[in-house]
């Protein structure tokens, strides 16, 4: 029995391909992400969508208008619908070249014309185009002042193009970004962008991090020798970065995390996303995904419409488990019921 329909409850594809690869494990393939996530249930729910990576060997974000409709057709033949996209803009990081930045803006062009294919053709009512700056903390740190100013300047030129689409682009808070690194650069490089087209996309494991300051040990929160076990300083550290944040949050993922940065593959060392179900996990996951889910007062913002599971870089002998994806979902049916509407 379903006691609330939104928001929406999607999985993440992108999984089976972030920090798999010739230095890692194989991708898993992107038929195989949409054949897990539409036969997982639990109580009688399923998951009502998937967000999208627009990432090789899983999507071709140069694919025709003709090939798009085609992958929206076989989403839509598992009953799923598209929610979010992610622009894969790493081969032009905003604080590389002026050509590097045209890339960015390029790829952010096409992500927004791809979902505009998705929008039309019936799969997509819903979502953003996730974006960050492709950029490492340590180049930002050479010139924080004018290395901000490129992020700015980028992300203000892709806002111009994504207002184009009408899309929203939803910068991703993770410590492996510049500029995006902790909680408070992370503000201050949105304010600065300062287009009605542009938010924040929170994922509970990466904001987790912002507590404990890493790559920003000025902006730590939890003292150095915090004892996990007083959820009272956990939860005002929690508080503190969702105030910051949530006004400009409209993309969110539901996720654990243990309290390490992970990496494997290519992919930087970053919030440990963890099993719902992993014992050493910080977060109480469904009451804390409502700091991001209710305003100060207590009241459902109701900010997007729906909420996204990232498990990136579980072993692949995890990801190929039915049981992962359905303790994943019904997680996300626990935090429905606590946060959510009909």
């Amino acid at each position: 029995m379903q006691k609330n329909n939104f928001p929406k409850l999607h999985n993440a594809t992108w999984p089976g391909v972030v920090g798999k690869g010739p230095d890692s494990e194989p991708p898993i393939s992107f038929d195989k992400m949409l054949e897990m996530t539409a036969a997982a249930e639990v109580n009688g729910n399923k998951f009502d969508g998937v967000d999208l990576g627009l990432l090789d060997p899983h999507i071709n974000i140069d694919s025709s208008d003709d090939e798009i409709k085609r992958l929206a057709d076989k989403i839509a033949g598992y009953g799923l619908n598209v929610g979010s996209l992610v622009a894969p803009i790493w081969g032009g990081p905003t604080l590389g070249s002026d050509d590097d930045r045209k890339t960015f803006v390029e790829m952010v062009r096409k992500a927004c014309h791809f979902g505009k294919i998705l929008r039309e053709h019936g799969v997509r009512q819903y979502g953003v185009i996730r974006i960050d700056s492709a950029s490492s903390p340590e180049e930002w740190s050479k010139d924080p002042v004018n290395n901000t100013k490129l992020i700015v300047q980028t992300f203000r030129a892709a806002c111009d193009v994504a207002n184009d689409y009408d899309e929203k682009l939803a910068a991703e808070g993770e410590i492996c970004w510049g500029g995006m690194h902790s909680w408070k650069t992370m503000v201050e490089t949105l304010e600065a962008v300062d287009r009605p087209n542009i938010g924040f996309q929170a994922d509970m494991s990466h904001t987790l991090l912002y507590l404990l300051g890493y790559n920003a040990p000025e902006h730590r929160i939890l003292p150095k020798d915090y004892d996990w076990s007083d959820r009272s300083v956990l939860e005002a550290g929690l508080k503190t970065v969702t105030d910051a944040l949530r006004p400009w949050t409209i993309d969110f993922h539901v996720a654990q995390n243990d309290g390490t940065v992970h990496g494997t593959g290519s992919h930087d060392k970053t919030g440990r996303h963890c099993l719902a179900t992993d014992p050493n996990g910080k977060l109480d996951v469904a009451k804390d995904a409502g700091y991001w889910l209710r305003d100060q007062n207590g009241n459902l913002t109701k900010a997007f419409e729906h909420i996204c599971w990232d498990g990136c870089m579980f072993d692949n002998e995890v990801m190929l488990k039915q049981q992962t994806w359905n303790d994943i979902l019904a997680k996300l049916v626990e935090v429905r019921n606590l946060h959510g509407w009909s």
